[in-house]
Parts: structure tokens; sequence; C-alpha cells
């Protein structure tokens, strides 16, 4: 728990005392007049996320930091999280191991398993929405000859960046609403928002958005409008931070909807627990803080395969440590309340293999393609296919576009209600042998309009817009 305060300025000492008592005895330098240690310049800035009292004003943010030998970022007073950099190989001691946290101090990093996107799409703008089996799985077509979406709705793409270049998203993306997140604090500049060696961010917003002309593809909601909000480095990397500032820049500018097809690192399961508590903690905060400001969060399942109602067991953590998984465990920011789960079906709809699940976790499911029919969307410099639960989750975020065009000044919790209750019921499958070897690769408990594969149902693009 953070320390607890009797001043702001008795804060500071309490802090650096208590501090100074967990610095091994072998740390150099000995202690001040105040209890504290003098700093130590390793020379390598290290970036941490930081968690403050609900409350703690930027100065007194400010203070804490600098005497425990940090630099702020960005400071965040509405949820009282911090970005801070330190060359002091002890500050999250100084500060609290329960307290602050740097995904650069975790060796190795989380695999992502998102699909490799396909670069042999092409590039030429030929009519391509027969290819686009998806958005006919929800009927999106058909619901565009009633509205394509309102401008006055934006979706936040928060991912690895858009390609405003491409044709099909040009006039969807808006610059003065996009922003890159990777050092935690909101950078408008154009290079920090557009994407650099990933196409996963541009490939999600075309199924959201891609311009319904006639050429290349289209999207669920291609008459909203999208922000590209970095999150997603280049390695493939979602560090808290990022994530805290693309929710915090979305409720800032007031979007509509923040689209989140990731987990955040460094583990797929965060629990609410030791070092990891910092990170899950402040993303908990941030989303929070969004949805009360009127921003739905949609955001995919991942990845993993895995039961989230129920995870257990022993998985190897980032040290060679064994984490054990428990129902405080959860993958964010979909496993959070308030955020709209997505779990993704193929061509079938039958729930793609790698597609997580987990009754009370999953809201809805949409089209995240497996096999060899993946989903068709928008790439730097032409198109691609892709599979995921990162592909399901834009489609979602689309109907929900379009289901806000449609109730202008809909809450977040009135969007989720509609969205859930106008999708299409979707029963367990009465056999899950996906590889046909007599075994069932997962279990499906609920029932029809409520079950752990699908949520209540396969989004509806037509439903969304049919008074």
């Amino acid at each position: 728990m953070p320390l607890l305060r009797l001043t702001k300025a008795a804060a500071v000492s309490v802090a650096m005392l208590a501090a100074a008592l967990v610095v091994p005895a072998s740390a150099a330098g000995e202690p001040l007049e105040d209890g504290s240690l003098p700093c130590q310049v390793t020379g390598r800035d290290v970036r941490y996320l930081v968690l403050f009292d609900l409350g703690t004003s930027p100065a007194a943010a400010t203070a804490e930091t600098t005497m425990a030998c940090g630099d702020t970022v960005v400071y965040y007073p509405d949820i009282a999280v911090g970005v801070a950099t330190s060359t002091e190989p002890r500050f999250a001691d100084r500060v609290g191991r329960d307290r602050a946290f740097s995904t650069e101090s975790v060796s190795g990093r989380s695999a992502k398993r998102q699909a490799p996107v396909t670069t042999g799409g092409g590039s030429d703008r030929r009519d391509r929405t027969g290819e686009q089996w998806d958005m006919d799985l929800i009927r999106a077509g058909a619901a565009h000859e009633v509205t394509p979406g309102s401008p006055d709705v934006v979706v936040g793409v928060l991912d690895s960046g858009i390609d405003a270049t491409h044709p099909d998203l040009a006039a969807a993306v808006t610059p003065e609403l996009s922003a890159g997140c990777l050092s935690g604090r909101a950078d408008q500049s154009a290079a920090a928002w557009r994407p650099t060696t990933s196409p996963h961010g541009t490939h999600v917003a075309g199924v959201i958005a891609a311009a319904d002309d006639g050429r290349g593809i289209t999207g669920v909601a291609p008459g909203v409008r999208l922000a590209s909000v970095k999150v997603v480095d280049d390695d493939g990397t979602v560090r808290p931070e990022s994530v805290v500032c693309g929710l915090m820049w979305a409720a800032a500018k007031h979007m509509t909807i923040a689209n989140s097809s990731y987990f955040v690192d460094p583990w797929p399961l965060t629990c609410d627990r030791g070092e990891e508590h910092v990170v899950y903690e402040a993303v908990r905060r941030a989303s929070d803080y969004a949805t009360g400001k009127g921003v739905l969060s949609v955001a995919a399942a991942s990845n993993e395969g895995r039961d989230l109602a129920e995870p257990h067991g022993q998985v190897a953590g980032p040290h060679g440590e064994r984490r054990t998984l428990d129902n405080g465990c959860k993958v964010l920011p979909a496993g959070l309340r308030g955020v709209v789960a997505v779990s993704a079906v193929g061509l079938d709809r039958l729930k793609a293999g790698y597609s997580a699940y987990g009754l009370g976790v999953i809201d809805v499911t949409a089209p995240g393609g497996a096999g060899t029919s993946c989903v068709l969307s928008t790439v730097p410099g032409g198109y691609a296919q892709a599979c995921g639960t990162s592909m399901a989750t834009p489609h979602a975020s689309g109907v929900a576009a379009l289901l806000a065009s449609t109730h202008p000044g809909a809450s977040p919790q009135r969007l989720t209600r509609l969205l859930t209750t106008q999708a299409a019921t979707v029963a367990c499958p009465t056999d899950y042998d996906l590889d046909g070897t007599g075994g069932q690769d997962a279990y499906c408990s609920g029932y029809a309009p409520f079950n752990s594969f699908y949520g209540h149902g396969l989004v509806d693009a037509l439903a969304a817009v049919t008074p």
C-alpha cells in the first residue's frame, strides 16, 4: 500500500526513511541527516511507473520523486499516477517496490502472440470488399445503407500508429486528436503517432473506418473519425505507462471509444499483488477515469487460448521465477470492470483456437479469422491479412461507433448495454475438437444467450443502426 502521509513535508521524510531501511547494507554512501541515501548515478536512465496516494498534488508528487533521485516525466493528478526516470538503481526501493515499477528492469519481453501481418496482400486499390467475409458476418454492408456513422464519433486507436497517408484512411485520421505515448507523456508531433516498423495499428484502423469509396476495403463505420494514439513500440512492447497515457489522452480529448488490441506487458496476465500491483492499479485507475469521462474501452481478450475466468497453475516469469496464477490475475485492460472484452471467431462463427475465453469475462465476439481465412485490412503501402483477437476487437469498436452515431451522447454503460443486447446469439458448440484428435480443445460453459466463448454473442452492425 502507498506510504501514509501526515503532512506533505513529513511525507518525503517518512518515505525516504522507509526506503533507507530496505536498501541493501552494501549500498554505497552514508545516510544523510534526513535518513536518505545520496543519489548514485549509473549513466543508464530507467523509466518508472509510480503510484501515489489519491489526492497527491503535482508539487508533492514532484518533490517526492526528486527526493528519491528521479525526474518527473509526467504526473496525472486525477488518478495520482506518475512517470519518472532515474539513473539511481535504488529508485524503486526509495519510493517503495509496491509503488514503483519499471518494465525496462524486467529481463526479457513477453511474446505478444499477435498473428503476423502477411505483407503479400497487394497495394492496388481495386474494389476488394468481396474479400471481406468478416463484414458480411456482422452485416456491415447492410448497415452502411442506413448510415456509415457520424464524424462526431471519434475512435482512439491505441496501437502502433496509423498511416494517415493511406487513401482508405486519410479522410478519417484526425491529426489534432492524435499523439504518441511511448514515453508516458503525450506528444502531438506527427512523428510520435505515425507508425514506424509495425503495420498493426494501420490494420486495426482499417477494420474500424476504412473509406467506403468503391476502392480498396471498407471499414465497419467508414463515416466516423480516428485518432492515432501510439502505445505499442517498435519491438511490440506495450508498457503500462504508455497505456496510462493513452487512456488519459483519450479522456482529455473526449474520444467516444478507445480500441485496445493488445495486452499490457510484461505479463500476459497481470496479478494484483507485489510489484505487479503497480501495473494493475495504474492501468485500472486510468481505465476507470476514462470511462468516467465518457470513453468506452473495447479490448482484445488476447491470443493465449486461456480460460480467463479461472486462471490457475504456474507460469514462468521474466526472471525465470514461477508465478502462480489465481483469480486476481487479469489480462489488462480487457479484464477490468467497465471494459468490453472481445473474443475472436472464424468464418464458421466458431471460436478461434488462439482466442482466450471465460464466462463473465468475454462480453462479445467478433471476426478475428482462423486458418487461411484471416481479416483483410489496410497496412502502410497497401493491404494484408491478419488473424487474432487484435482483429476482432476493432469490429466490436466499429459497431460501438455506429451505436454512438445513432445514440448521440450515450454513456459508455449504455453503449455497452446496446452492444451486448443487440449481439446475435451464438450457442456453445456441441463439439470443439479443432485438431480432430477426439479430445476437446476447450470447454464452453454457460447457455446460448451468454457463455464463455462468445459472451452475449456476435456483434451486429445492422442491429446497431436499426431503430
